[in-house]
């Protein structure tokens, strides 16, 4: 059974830096795409980040140049390094996994964060 875990979420002043890690168990071999999406109060989710199997990433705009995704493949975990964070940065964080050869989704539980002096 495919499990995320995220973790590192917390109150962080604006300025601030926060890393955000999802440890994954379970997976098979495949092809992933993994994803960070957030969710702020009264707002739809959005996608963050992504990375793919060979290393590739994107961004949203508004998180450009702040926001680093990273893998270790070794320990199966995928970060999100957010630094110079802002208040409309408030969001519940989720990690997503794509299997894209089995056409699946796999979700966290996500993760706090808050933005605020």
């Amino acid at each position: 059974q495919v499990q995320l875990v995220e973790s590192g979420g917390d109150l962080v002043q604006p300025g601030g830096s926060l890393r955000l890690s999802c440890a994954a168990s379970g997976l098979i071999a495949s092809i992933y795409l993994v994803g960070w999406y957030r969710q702020a109060p009264g707002k739809q989710r959005e996608l963050v980040a992504t990375i793919t199997s060979g290393g590739s990433t994107n961004y949203i705009d508004s998180v450009k140049g702040r926001f680093t995704i990273s893998r270790d493949n070794a320990k199966n975990t995928v970060y999100l390094q957010m630094n110079s964070l802002k208040p409309e940065d408030t969001a519940v964080y989720y990690c997503n996994v794509y299997d894209i050869i089995l056409n699946r989704d796999y979700w966290g539980q996500g993760t706090q964060v808050t933005v605020s002096s």
